[in-house]
Order: C-alpha cells, then sequence, then structure tokens
C-alpha cells in the first residue's frame, strides 16, 4: 500500500511510519520540522531528522521508504506530492497541537488556525485532483465535543426538534482556539466528501500516552518525543516528569476533569485498522480506551513511581488558569473500533512503569527544565 504521512517527524508520525515500513507497506514522510523549533522541552532527546532517515535506511527499509521536507500549507507541493504519488491513503498528523500554545496570544491562535486549516483544505483540494479515490486519516481530537451533559456518539446522533428528526453532526464545544481549528477541520473534511465524493476517516483521539513502541528497538535515533512543559507535554507527561525529578504532582483546580486516554502502542494499531479497513464517503470514530479524572491520573503515577521506589511522592494541586469544568459528566462511545476488531493490548499501569523507566535516565534534563513544566498560560 503506497500511505503518505504527514508530520511523519511527529510524536505519533515517526512511530506509525516505522510501524507501516515494518508491514511492507511503501511510506512517503513529510515534515517542515517546525514542532523542533517552537521551545517543546523532551526527557527524552530526538535525533535529527537526517539521522532518523540514515536509521531507518539501516533497517534495510530504504527502497519503500521517501523523506520530504515541506510545508502542506504550500498548495504547489500538495499538489505535487500527491499528483506524483497517487497514494492509497494520506494520514494527516501535521498539524499544531497545543492548546495552550494557541491562547499565548493573537499571533499564536493565528499561527494554529492558519496552519491546520490551510492544510486541511490543501490536502482536500489535491485530492480531488490527483487521487479522489485515497482515503484520508485525519487526526481529530475529543476535545472538538468538549464535555456536554449528555453522552457523547460517534460523530453523529438522532436528534429530535418539534416532532421531526434528522441524523445531524454531534454539537462541537471547543474549549481552545486549537480545538476550534480541528472543528473548521472537521466541518471542511465533511463538506469536502459530500460535494467531491472523497473518502475520510476523521478521528476525535483521546490523550495518547506512552514513550516508545517495538519497532524502536535500542537504537536511539528511533526514539519518539517526550515533552513534558506546560505548553506541548500532556498532564500525564507533566506528572511522570514531576514523580522522577521528586517534585510534587500538581494536577490543575480539583482534578476533576474528565478525559479519554488511550496508549501509543494501542494507537498505532488503531491507525492500521482504520488504514486496512477504508471507508466510502465520511466517518467518524472515538479513538480512546479508558476515561480518567485529572486527579485519577496524578493518583496513578503516584502509585507507580512510589512502588518502583521513587520515594515519597507528594499530590499538591494548583490553581486552574483554563476555562473548563472540574466536575462534569464524560461518556463517550466508543463503537467503530470495537467493530473493526480493536483489542486494547497495553493497561495504564503498565505503560506507566515502561514511562517512567524511559525517562529516569534523563532525570537531570527534567530538573534543569523544571520551571517549564509550571503553566503561565491563561485561558481569560
Amino acid at each position: 500500500m503506497k500511505v503518505v504521512i504527514l508530520g511523519a517527524d511527529g510524536y505519533l508520525g515517526f512511530p506509525l511510519t516505522l510501524r507501516l515500513l515494518e508491514r511492507g507497506d511503501e511510506v512517503w514522510g513529510v515534515d517542515n520540522l517546525s514542532k523542533r523549533s517552537l521551545g517543546g522541552k523532551s526527557a527524552i532527546p530526538i535525533a535529527s531528522a537526517s539521522d532518523r532517515v540514515d536509521a531507518i535506511y539501516e533497517q534495510r527499509y530504504g527502497d519503500r521508504f521517501h523523506w520530504c521536507y515541506d510545508d502542506v500549507t504550500h498548495v504547489g507541493f500538495m499538489s505535487e506530492l500527491l499528483e506524483n504519488i497517487k497514494p492509497d491513503a494520506i494520514f494527516d498528523f501535521a498539524e499544531i497541537a497545543s492548546a495552550p500554545y494557541s491562547q499565548q496570544s493573537v499571533e499564536n491562535a493565528i499561527h494554529t488556525q492558519t496552519n491546520n486549516i490551510t492544510g486541511t483544505l490543501n490536502i482536500l483540494f489535491a485530492m480531488k485532483k490527483y487521487c479522489p479515490d485515497a482515503h484520508l486519516i485525519k487526526l481529530g481530537t475529543m476535545g472538538e465535543y468538549g464535555t456536554p451533559d449528555v453522552d457523547i456518539p460517534e460523530g453523529f446522533f438522532d436528534a429530535q426538534y418539534q416532532g421531526r428528526s434528522d441524523w445531524l453532526p454531534f454539537p462541537r464545544q471547543p474549549g481552545s482556539f486549537y480545538h476550534l481549528s480541528k472543528v473548521h477541520d472537521s466541518f471542511n473534511i465533511m463538506l469536502a466528501c459530500k460535494l467531491w465524493n472523497l473518502n475520510s476517516t476523521d478521528i476525535m483521539q483521546g490523550v495518547i500516552y506512552g514513550s516508545s513502541t517495538p519497532q524502536m528497538g535500542d537504537d536511539p535515533r528511533l526514539k519518539t518525543t517526550f515533552y513534558f512543559d506546560a505548553i506541548w507535554g500532556t498532564a500525564l507527561n507533566r506528572f511522570c516528569a514531576q514523580a522522577v525529578a521528586g517534585f510534587p504532582i500538581t494536577p490543575y483546580g480539583t482534578g476533576g476533569q474528565k478525559r479519554g486516554f488511550i496508549s501509543l502502542c494501542d494507537a498505532i494499531r488503531c491507525y492500521e485498522l482504520i488504514l486496512d479497513n477504508p471507508i466510502k464517503g465520511y466517518r467518524v470514530i472515538n479513538q480512546f480506551d479508558e476515561v480518567y479524572s485529572i486527579m485519577e491520573l496524578a493518583e496513578k503515577v503516584k502509585q507507580v513511581a512510589e512502588k518502583m521506589s521513587l520515594g515519597k511522592v507528594r499530590i499538591a494541586p494548583i490553581s486552574n488558569l483554563r476555562v473548563e469544568s472540574e466536575k462534569h459528566y464524560y461518556n463517550p462511545r466508543r463503537d467503530t473500533l470495537d467493530a473493526l476488531g480493536y483489542k486494547r493490548g497495553i493497561m495504564l499501569d503498565y505503560e506507566l512503569q515502561r514511562i517512567i523507566s524511559d525517562i529516569l535516565p534523563y532525570r537531570e534534563t527534567i530538573i534543569e527544565n523544571f520551571d517549564s513544566i509550571k503553566p503561565e498560560v491563561s485561558w481569560t
């Protein structure tokens, strides 16, 4: 299968590249490397893009791997790429994915929305012209839905109003300019599929946790990022870094905020399932395993770290600078992946042990950059 991975240098794009090469697909990896210059703090050192490519060639995947340094927001590049390759599938991971970054300033909000929306539109128009039968696998977010006081379906629901009914997109309630960019993407893709008969799976993805996959092995050039700072790191990443460094774990507010979570290895398995089961038209898939509150995550990290003899770990909540409900109903559905045969492979406690083991050698790096964990971006 010919597969294009946009954002192939990223946390998700790079391990997906390794997995698809391992199983025999032909992969074109595309990235402009902009994430490397945006100031994120990764506990695990990340090799240069050229060293990563060299490592892939040494794995004897060179005859099926093609590296492109370019930007999906460039119309000419996107058109030329899809015209020349005519891929079977396109993974779009080439987006700025940080709510705090998008809330920092007007410049960052514009950068986030311009990059994300423009890139998606370029992909759609190039698909229409050069590969209308390709399958676009777009990385959205469960954050598009917000936290409504009803169950969350997969994208659409049966709406009843004044004696009439229709099958409509479930209302979106994004909580940041980043999440709003993903909502725009979803509706642009939905419209393109309707107008031009394109094919796309829109993944509403939960928070991903994990620091490695089997394909990375022991080669340091094949490792993926582990951001732990307040701008690019997830709450779970920050909690693990704090526990390793011997600092208190700091959930926001009461810690009652609930989200869906899935391990990195299981997320890669989901992408494979979606790739191998393309759709005609447009579909939405909710991708997560379990729902945890932020405080539950903090307690999990504390328990695992203490079992690993990292000493007594303290939880010390801090003020929440975000505008969000800290106590709310949260019950998303996950039907399509199960119907496709998805089975969970990684349990949270096991993965937390592996994460802590992976970042423990870089404890001094975390301590040196500890101030970066402190949240400073206010939503108000």
